[in-house]
């Protein structure tokens, strides 16, 4: 077997399917029939029989089984595939779909008539199951391995009726304990700020690719986009996420290789990502990947943003929050002094904006303290840290998301002045 998640997906929905199409025949569906001449002796009568339509009695049911809580789990793995294609022309199918999902749509409906042909009942039966998968992988694997890169993704877990969280091209967040072949130290390895085995599994992020057999397992291009989901998620919402130091991969269903991924730092505490947020997440994952710049001032930003992040206390992380806002804001250096003014009226109500540029003067007023490599001795502080967090990431998502403007001291410029000037006009009218 080549693909494991692939056949598991299949399998569930396939049981599914068998039982959703046995309630229809139970409930006085009829399944078509067509009369087959078979073959004769020669000199004697032709013999007759019928067969069972069972490809047509599917297709009329395509948007029963699309309802089905696993048809677009099922879906979604096969659109993730190249080869889809081939294996729709072998089944003579007369038309291959150019959109992916509708690919996937067409494969699904091929492969449950190939594990139901010429039945007349839909009762699931493994051995039949099978040998269609088997057909299957071997129209999109000739020649080919699949090669799956995993790694722990720390600090993060997925609704309990989730098991997996596709965000397309193959990657995917997956709770560890359903992923049953993945290595246990993945699973169950360090998940917490104090060194021990966490209690609940990890999430893991995993890469499944299709390759010839010669070509090595793409760890280079795993590490790449895990570190678009961490980013993804550290714009998206609060939270101590981290890659762990180790992945694994492997080819088809071999022997897990582990190799050295880099740390990323340690997560100080869980953040769920609860269903209904899912689609969000997934939609936002893929405008990151598309919109993070490669150079200038919002990619030193954001650099800067992702290294506070891994510190493992918060207040050392004030100096790369501190230079990633002045990147954004203070282009003529700490010596202006408008930093916190320039924050404020971006980021705060007008009722609010004195306290929030108070706040922010403070937070400047204590780097020199984490340059010396001091403690903060006032309580508070680390909550200071992660407010001005919030406010930066609030601005990178913006500008990255389109709602603001790369220029930010241009914007809150133009904000300040407007400012000044309905203070001015407020004064002389009174």
């Amino acid at each position: 077997m080549h693909n494991t998640a692939l056949h598991d997906a299949l399998e569930a929905f396939t049981a599914d399917a068998a039982g959703r199409l046995q309630a229809e025949t139970a409930n006085g569906a009829e399944i078509p029939f067509e009369v087959v001449e078979s073959e004769s002796r020669s000199g004697r009568a032709a013999l007759y029989c019928y067969r069972p339509l069972t490809g047509a009695f599917i297709r009329d049911r395509l948007g029963l089984l699309c309802a089905l809580p696993t048809y677009a789990p099922a879906a979604r793995a096969l659109a993730a595939l190249e080869g889809i294609g081939g294996y729709l022309s072998e089944r003579g199918e007369p038309r291959i779909p150019g959109d992916p999902r509708e690919r996937a749509d067409a494969a699904l409906r091929s492969f449950l008539a190939n594990v139901f042909a010429e039945r007349s009942e839909f009762g699931f039966d493994l051995a039949r199951f099978e040998t269609a998968f088997a057909d299957l992988e071997r129209a999109l694997y000739d020649g080919q391995c699949v090669s799956t890169v995993l790694a722990p993704l720390l600090g993060v877990s997925l609704d309990p009726d989730t098991r997996e969280l596709p965000l397309g091209d193959g990657l995917s967040l997956v709770r560890g304990e359903t992923l049953t072949e993945a290595p246990a130290e993945a699973v169950w390895g360090m998940a917490n700020s104090d060194g021990q085995a966490g209690e609940e599994p990890n999430v893991l992020a995993v890469l499944t690719t299709t390759q010839e057999r010669s070509v090595r397992p793409p760890v280079a291009i795993a590490r790449r986009r895990f570190r678009r989901i961490l980013t993804a998620l550290r714009l998206f919402e609060r939270g101590g996420y981290a890659l762990g130091p180790v992945a694994w991969t492997r080819s088809d269903a071999g022997a897990w290789r582990p190799v050295a991924f880099g740390s990323s730092g340690r997560p100080r505490f869980i953040t769920l990502i609860p269903a209904a947020q899912e689609d969000e997440l997934r939609a936002f994952c893929n405008l990151i990947v598309r919109r993070t710049p490669t150079g200038g001032e919002l990619a030193w930003a954001l650099a800067r943003f992702e290294m506070g992040c891994e510190r493992v206390a918060p207040f050392e992380a004030l100096t790369d929050y501190l230079l990633a806002l002045r990147a954004l804001l203070e282009p003529e250096g700490p010596a202006s002094g408008r930093l916190a003014q320039r924050l404020a009226v971006l980021c705060a109500q007008p009722e609010d904006r004195t306290a929030l540029a108070e706040r922010t003067a403070h937070a400047i007023s204590l780097e020199r303290a984490v340059i010396a490599g001091l403690a903060p001795a006032e309580h508070g502080a680390d909550g200071l840290v992660d407010e001005l967090a919030d406010h930066l990431r609030a601005l990178l998502r913006d500008v990255l998301c389109g709602h603001l403007d790369a220029d930010l001291r241009a914007v809150a410029d133009e904000l300040l002045a407007e400012a000044a000037a309905a203070t001015a006009s407020h004064v002389a009218l009174g």
